[in-house]
């Protein structure tokens, strides 16, 4: 049983392996390949004809995930659809929480539970939204998430102040704001 299950990891490694090997592949030079397709000097788009254009699959701004490449008057913006001032801000500010996980496309932080140290008998969660490509003050909202443990030591859910939420949204929009004049003077 245990040589079985040994068996399945190196398979499933091997197919992880290959599908690599196989996506790289595909990103090749179709004109390495022999397939040039049709001639881009007869095409009605500006960009197949010009040679320093390339296509990619993120789109024709590429992916950037640091930086400003947005459009003008958008500074900050970048190719994920979020700010990236506000970004790097929140990952700043609630990084002494573990970090649960981070949709960079979708502009979500989640944090872990975190358990102040001088109050053991409680913990915290946050949940960071990034909702626009511009650094406003509307740009970010955090909900925080409490629990204390009960009697029997389990996690019963608790109120949080909303003002704290409010304080966490005021931290990362400052550290936003000290972010973006540091990379003016860049």
């Amino acid at each position: 049983m245990v040589s079985w299950i040994g068996g399945l990891r190196a398979a499933r490694t091997w197919l992880i392996a290959l599908s690599g090997v196989a996506l790289l592949a595909a990103c090749g030079d179709a004109d390495l390949a022999g397939t040039a397709g049709p001639d881009p000097k007869y095409s009605n788009n500006k960009k197949a004809r010009d040679p320093v254009y390339k296509q990619s699959v993120f789109g024709e701004d590429g992916l950037s995930l640091g930086g400003s490449s947005g459009p003008v008057g958008q500074e900050g913006a970048t190719g994920l659809g979020v700010n990236t001032f506000l970004w790097r801000a929140t990952l700043d500010t609630l990084s002494f929480m573990p970090l649960s996980s981070a949709d960079p496309f979708g502009g979500v932080i989640i944090t872990d539970w975190y358990a102040p140290p001088d109050a053991p008998g409680e913990r915290f969660k946050a949940t960071a939204y990034i909702l626009d490509r511009t650094l406003r003050s509307d740009g970010i909202r955090v909900a925080l998430f409490r629990q204390v443990r009960g009697l029997a030591g389990d996690w019963i859910d608790a109120p949080t102040n909303p003002r704290t939420s409010t304080d966490l949204e005021e931290k990362i929009l400052e550290r936003a704001r000290q972010l973006k004049i540091s990379s003016v003077g860049e």
